[in-house]
């Protein structure tokens, strides 16, 4: 199996450490050694400009159904043109009554290649094996749901 890292670090800076005043921003660093700004949800007092946690998941999801289901296509010579997803999550009370994000909604839309027909039930099989195989949808308790563009 394979190991996967991300640093996160956060300093408090010149602003009172109170729950209403402290800076929810800090850097996510990858692996890799890419690195990016983040924060909380502007509702839990952060910048709305950087991304959030709630948000990065929706992404890791997304992310994650997009390169299985590119992964498919290709094993099946069905080249794909082109995928986008307008994913959705909903941050609700889960059935411990806790907060979580407790429903994702993917909406990708697939582009193949001119001349290639691949029909309703073919994309549903497709995007059902994509679900199938992400690996962090098997990871997650959030209800997930994927609502091809047609």
């Amino acid at each position: 199996m394979s190991q996967h890292h991300a640093r996160v670090v956060w300093e408090r800076g010149p602003r009172p450490f109170t729950y209403e005043e402290y800076d929810r921003g800090h850097r996510i660093t990858f692996g890799g050694g890419v690195g990016l700004a983040a924060s909380a949800a502007a509702e839990y007092r952060g910048d709305p400009s950087l991304p959030n946690p709630e948000e990065a998941l929706v992404a890791a999801l997304a992310s994650c159904h997009m390169l299985t289901f590119l992964a498919i296509a290709a094993r099946k010579q069905l080249t794909v043109e082109a995928y986008e997803d307008a994913a959705e999550g909903t941050l609700g009370k889960n059935a411990e009554g806790r907060l979580a994000v407790t429903r994702c909604v993917l909406r990708p839309r697939v582009r193949f290649a001119t001349g290639l027909a691949v029909d309703e039930a073919l994309l549903d099989d497709l995007h059902a094996q994509a679900h199938r195989g992400c690996f962090i949808a098997s990871s997650v308790k959030t209800e997930i749901t994927v609502e091809p563009a047609r």
